[in-house]
């Protein structure tokens, strides 16, 4: 079987190797073997081990609990493989967005295609409908959260948010087609990820250091609480409402905390 330097790893991986050394001393990945000289010595099960800390690492998960899963006697290395791609195709679809959002807030700008008013953000909505939206959302939040997430959400013009508004319902969909799986499993974990995102650009807190874990659980109650946030074709899903609050409870409990 062949066997890799620390050296050889590191430039196989483009991991330093001075972060290979921090991994051993924590014992999240440590050689198959020393020799006599105490040199590591690496090899497939490693190489692959370290495949996964990379992929939860771009996850943006702490060093501890990728350990944690890793060496959970359950942890299925072909369902992970799943979740990353999963995530992978997340984020790549996720750039397209920025990239075309982008495209079209250049168009914009140019064209002055921008939007003027609060008011555009609720087209398509009842005026009454859109006023009990907004007043609701005012009274659990707070005028001045409202209205940041108003701005935020202006500054990406019409073709942005109208963009926006599409991932958000992929995204739904998505999560819908997942929910026979546990809400903590590694696979719904990577796109209720892409939905923390998504929700915090219509908060208008994307780039904010508060992650907000608190927020975002609450939001998985409101769910619960309110069915109209969690209709799909139409119709109340009491039990996609249970699921979606107990997969945005552990990713708040275990991402964001």
């Amino acid at each position: 079987m062949a066997s890799y330097s620390v050296k050889q790893l590191a430039k196989l991986s483009g991991v330093s190797v001075r972060t290979l050394h921090h991994y051993d001393k924590i014992g999240l990945l440590r050689p198959a073997e020393r020799t006599e000289a105490r040199y590591r010595r690496y090899e497939a099960p490693e190489l692959l081990r370290l495949q996964q800390i990379l992929f939860y690492r771009e996850l943006g998960f702490p060093l501890r609990e990728i350990g944690e899963i890793l060496d959970d006697p359950t942890f299925d290395l072909l369902e992970a493989l799943e979740s990353h791609k999963v995530n992978l195709r997340a984020r790549k679809h996720r750039i397209d967005q920025l990239l075309t959002t982008l495209d079209h807030t250049i168009d914009q700008i140019k064209k002055g295609n921008v939007m003027e008013k609060p008011e555009e953000l609720y087209e398509g909505l009842h005026p009454d409908t859109a006023k009990e939206y907004r007043e609701g959302a005012i009274k659990k939040y707070g005028k001045k959260e409202v209205e940041r997430s108003e701005r935020a959400l202006m500054k990406m013009g019409k073709d942005g948010f109208a963009a926006l508004q599409a991932e958000a319902k992929e995204n739904t969909a998505t999560l819908f087609r997942l929910m026979d799986r546990p809400p903590e499993s590694a696979v719904v974990q990577a796109e209720i990820a892409r939905h923390y995102r998504i929700i915090r650009q219509f908060w208008g807190t994307a780039n904010s250091d508060d992650p907000q874990a608190e927020a975002y659980a609450g939001l998985g109650q409101l769910y619960v609480n309110d069915e109209r946030f969690t209709m799909v074709g139409g119709q109340p899903q009491p039990e996609f409402a249970q699921f979606l609050s107990r997969a945005m409870a552990h990713y708040a409990k275990h991402s964001l905390s």
